[in-house]
């Protein structure tokens, strides 16, 4: 028995082929002496881009959300105080279209605050890309002190050991210190359990089905470019060396692989039968069907991370059912009031604060116009407020709104000439 055992193990190996497993996302905050890393290879904010840029049914979430948020741009009165954010000749509307773009996609955001010379008021307010930004740890009373910048975390910082201290640093956002910290950052991080210093996109709970939807467009891309290799097995009795494998492999895949050589016919010519290649179909283990219908069940998922109760809001065409005119307004009705005005409202919130310091003498009011939709087909543009109750029920403000535009279109202010933008 034991040379029968012995035998079998000679001609016999066993290999433990290990399976990929994809664990959940791992969204882990590492401080190192400097800083704190933001996943485990400090890319988690790229991977959440390139997410993004690969899953059409969630980059069209994205999308529709940052266009709701921005609506029909900010209104203010003054109008004018809108007009320049900084020496760059940037607008508060380009600020808001940076805004929520990241406000989106990471679930946070980062200004660049500038005091004047006189350290009295804000000169200068700039977006940075919240995905360049990593805290330092925090001191004793549980601050961040500060954040450094770069555009490499992902490539020159995963791995701890590189030091930091040549990048741009800004302390935190704090008037009281504006005097000796000239440049701050403002950084909007909502409270989330669990995190301390990084925030979480909305949609956190649905990365791993986005990602899923990324695999199987992948997969259908590679089975449509090599479409040869899961169908047939050749196998030639040439006794070919490695040179000649390779110009036969190369032959065959410059012949009949591809998209654009489907149907063509295989044609071989032989010496001797005896030399011909055994040609066999390999059947389809209907992996692409099982992509196929898991499709649906990926795209509602991907729907109900981002809080989207009907793909028809977005164009997307539900198979089989005919939804009314008044299901759509509805859905869209709930999209805007759960989902849009807390993300306006946020970043009004975060601008209106900084306008007071950018302009102390005056009293502003901030909105975002948007455009209303109601059941039987009407429209009318509202004002969100940060502190509305609901969307459009401010007729005052609007009052105002309208009031400040007309101004704006050619009659300076009385106290405050429209040419006039102080920066400082």
């Amino acid at each position: 028995m034991a040379h029968i055992q012995h035998t079998m193990d000679k001609k016999l190996k066993f290999a433990n082929i290990t399976r990929e497993n994809m664990n959940r996302v791992n969204i882990m905050e590492d401080a190192t002496k400097e800083y704190v890393k933001f996943g485990e290879y400090n890319d988690f904010p790229d991977e959440l881009i390139n997410l993004y840029n690969n899953s059409s049914i969630h980059n069209t979430c994205v999308n529709a959300v940052v266009d709701g948020i921005v609506g029909e741009g900010l209104t203010a009165d003054p109008a004018w105080v809108l007009d320049v954010a900084n020496s760059t000749g940037e607008s508060w509307n380009d600020l808001l279209k940076k805004v929520a773009v990241d406000f989106k996609l990471y679930g946070g955001f980062t200004l660049e605050v500038i005091w004047n010379k006189a350290r009295t008021k804000i000169a200068e307010v700039y977006h940075i890309d919240f995905s360049w930004v990593r805290a330092r740890e925090k001191n004793y009373r549980g601050q961040i002190p500060g954040y450094y910048i770069s555009d490499e975390w992902s490539t020159k910082y995963r791995f701890s050991g590189y030091n930091v201290k040549d990048l741009p640093y800004l302390p935190a956002y704090n008037p009281s210190k504006a005097v000796e910290e000239p440049k701050q950052l403002y950084v909007y991080n909502p409270y989330r359990p669990g995190q301390g210093y990084y925030p979480l996109p909305d949609y956190v709970g649905g990365l791993r089905v986005i990602d899923i939807d990324c695999e199987v467009d992948n997969f259908h891309v590679n089975n449509l470019k090599n479409g040869l290799a899961p169908s047939l097995m050749i196998t030639t009795f040439t006794n070919a060396n490695e040179d000649e494998r390779e110009v036969i492999e190369r032959m065959l895949q410059m012949q009949y692989s591809g998209t654009n050589n489907a149907g063509n016919l295989l044609y071989l010519d032989l010496d001797s039968p005896e030399n011909a290649p055994h040609v066999e179909q390999i059947g389809s283990n209907q992996t692409d069907t099982y992509y196929t219908t898991i499709n649906d069940m990926v795209m509602q998922k991907i729907l109900t991370a981002h809080r989207i109760t009907s793909p028809e809001i977005l164009g997307i065409k539900t198979p089989n059912k005919l939804g009314s005119k008044g299901e759509v307004t509805e859905a869209y009705l709930l999209f805007t009031n759960t989902v849009l005005r807390p993300f306006q409202q946020d970043i009004l919130q975060v601008f209106e604060d900084l306008l007071e310091m950018k302009y102390p003498e005056l009293d502003i009011t901030l909105g975002i116009q948007q455009i209303k939709l109601f059941n039987d087909g009407e429209e009318e543009t509202d004002v969100v407020t940060s502190i509305d109750a609901e969307v459009g029920e401010d007729a005052g403000l609007e009052a105002d709104i309208e009031k400040a535009d007309k101004t704006a279109g050619g009659v300076a202010n009385e106290n405050q000439p429209i040419t006039e933008l102080p920066l400082a």
